[in-house]
Order: structure tokens, then C-alpha cells, then sequence
């Protein structure tokens, strides 16, 4: 009893440690800057490589979901990603822009299982770095800092353009939208997988997950969550899509994610010698955070939002709405 007492203090100690490191280093968005030294940060230190390997998303466990390996599920996301977009169909040397592409484990899946010519963009020089270092030379594929706001690429650029949860992290919804489809082919497809809060259209948020979500965008420098409903919208109002935006809600496929990343740390006890006190109170600081998403997605509050869109083949329906004004939903 005396033992469990003990235990049960150190893990109410420990708690208490990182909600204090927690309320104390939030990392609010600022500019497109505090994104890329956040990434820059993250890379350099390679504790978030460490536990979460080279996928810095979430995994996919299956439907219903089943229990399955960290990095596994991760790996399995982007087959699953690939499939549900319809681009295991398509040919090698297609070209393909990963946006938001962090060190580059999505862009190597594809470039390497499916024979695309992959670019993949981050804002951050680190995740530029470290991407390329990770990669084999073999590869059809090149990374380069960008900004998904204004991409360096001419129109019509890509064949496909594909992005995992890079959406949070920008400023103007509708921007992102159209410059997403504005280097798509004509006939071209994009692919999106996204964190959203529910549509406070519909429903607003209540008096308890506002400060959750106010939480949720300042700790890992979110300007805003869209809905699936308001970024497929958004995606529409571009005039470059064909057709409607598909969507799909892939939050319980993804929901495991949360709680697994915190075991890690557990199952994991490498990352305390490798990194030493220092790094184990900089993974701690993200526990709460972590908690937090597990609460949101949980609860409806938050979903995972899978977005497909074809890029129309009529120049006129993209230049008649190109000067139309939105905001983000």
C-alpha cells in the first residue's frame, strides 16, 4: 500500500510538473515564422521522430478500429489515404506536391510503393533537411522549403496534390483552398486529410470546449480549425473543382492515435536515456495537449475530415469566381 501510495504521488507530481510547463510555454500562432521555428524546434531536437517515427500524423486502425503498432498505423494511414483518394489507379512518374510534408515519410511511401514523382514542401528548413537526409537516393523525389499560402509553382503544375493535416496551421482557409487547387492539372486530383472542429454553424461551441479549442490552436500554433463542411465549401467556391468535393469523417479510425502517442513515453523508456531529463520534460509539457485532442475527438467536438476534389477542365468557371472574397469556416 505504502509502495501504490508512493507511485500514485510521483504520477500526481509528475501531472502537476507538466501542467505547469504546459500553462507556462504555450506556442500561439503568430505568423507563418512561429509555425516553421515550432517544426524547426521539433526537428532539431528529435524527440518527436523518436516516438512518433517519420510520420508526424496520425495512424489509421482500421474500421472498426483494431489494435495495431504505433508506427504501423501510421504507415497503414497513407496506403488507406491512397486507396480512399482512388491514387493507387494511376500510373508511375505521376507527379505528385505533398504539402506539408514534414521529414518526408508520406512523400517516400509514395514515391517508393507507388512510383510518383514527388515534391514535398514544408515551411520549415529542419523538416527540409532531415527529409532529405531520410531519403534514398533512388527515389524520385524532392524536398524544398515553400509556403502553402503563396506556392512558388506555376498553375496546373501536378497531377495530384495530396496534404496531411497541414490545414490548421493556416491563417486564411480560403487562400490555402484555392492555391491547393490553383497547381492542380486540369483532371488532376487532390487528396486532404485534416483536423476540423465540428461546424459551429450548425452547433456553437459551448461554454466548456471553447476554452478547450482556444486551447487545442494555441499550444501547437493554430490560427483556426476549419469544419469539413466549411473547407469543402471553401474548396468549391475556388471555381477550379469539378463537380463536389467528397469528404468522409475518418475520426474513429484515427481516434487510438492520441492515447497512443502518450504510451510512447511508456513503452519507450529509451527516449529518457537518449535525451535525458530535459527532453522527458519536453515530451511530458505535451501530455496535457494530447489529452486534450483525445477529449475533442472523443467528443464530437473535433473530427477528422478526409477531402477529394477533382480540378475542372474549364478555365472559365475557375476565372469567373478567382476574384470572389471568402473567410474561413
Amino acid at each position: 500500500m505504502n509502495l501504490f501510495l508512493v507511485v500514485l504521488g510521483l504520477l500526481f507530481a509528475l501531472l502537476a510538473i507538466a501542467l505547469g510547463i504546459y500553462l507556462t510555454t504555450a506556442r500561439p500562432y503568430q505568423s507563418s515564422n512561429s509555425v516553421a521555428n515550432s517544426y524547426d524546434e521539433w526537428t532539431e531536437d528529435g524527440i518527436l521522430e523518436f516516438y512518433w517515427g517519420e510520420h508526424i500524423h496520425l495512424g489509421h486502425y482500421g474500421s472498426p478500429p483494431q489494435r495495431k503498432d504505433f508506427l504501423a498505423a501510421k504507415s497503414d494511414f497513407v496506403h488507406e489515404m491512397v486507396r480512399w483518394g482512388g491514387l493507387d489507379r494511376l500510373s508511375a512518374g505521376t507527379t505528385v506536391l505533398d504539402v506539408g510534408c514534414g521529414i518526408g515519410g508520406s512523400s517516400r511511401i509514395l514515391a517508393r510503393d507507388y512510383r510518383f514523382a514527388v515534391t514535398g514542401i514544408t515551411i520549415s528548413p529542419q523538416q527540409v533537411q532531415r527529409a532529405k537526409e531520410l531519403t534514398p537516393p533512388e527515389l524520385d523525389l524532392q524536398f524544398r522549403v515553400d509556403d502553402a499560402m503563396a506556392l512558388s509553382f506555376p498553375d496546373g503544375s501536378f497531377d495530384v496534390v495530396w496534404s496531411i493535416e497541414a490545414g490548421p496551421h493556416m491563417p486564411d482557409k480560403a487562400v490555402f483552398a484555392r492555391e491547393l487547387m490553383r497547381v492542380l492539372k486540369p483532371g488532376g486530383v487532390l487528396v486532404v486529410a485534416d483536423w476540423n472542429q465540428r461546424d459551429s454553424r450548425q452547433i456553437p461551441l459551448n461554454f466548456w470546449e471553447k476554452p478547450v479549442m482556444q486551447q487545442l490552436l494555441d499550444q501547437w500554433s493554430h490560427p483556426a480549425f476549419s469544419s469539413i463542411e466549411g473547407f469543402s465549401e471553401l474548396l468549391e467556391e475556388t471555381g477550379f473543382v469539378e463537380g463536389r468535393v467528397i469528404t468522409a469523417d475518418w475520426t474513429p479510425e484515427t481516434l487510438p492515435s492520441w492515447i497512443d502517442s502518450i504510451w510512447q513515453g511508456v513503452a519507450r523508456p529509451a527516449g529518457l536515456v537518449r535525451f535525458g531529463v530535459s527532453g522527458f520534460i519536453k515530451s511530458l509539457r505535451e501530455v496535457p495537449t494530447l489529452l486534450l485532442m483525445r477529449l475533442a475527438f472523443g467528443a464530437g467536438l473535433c473530427r477528422f475530415g478526409m477531402f477529394r476534389a477533382v480540378r475542372s477542365n474549364s478555365p472559365a468557371l475557375a476565372e469567373t469566381s478567382a476574384s470572389k472574397s471568402t473567410i474561413g469556416c
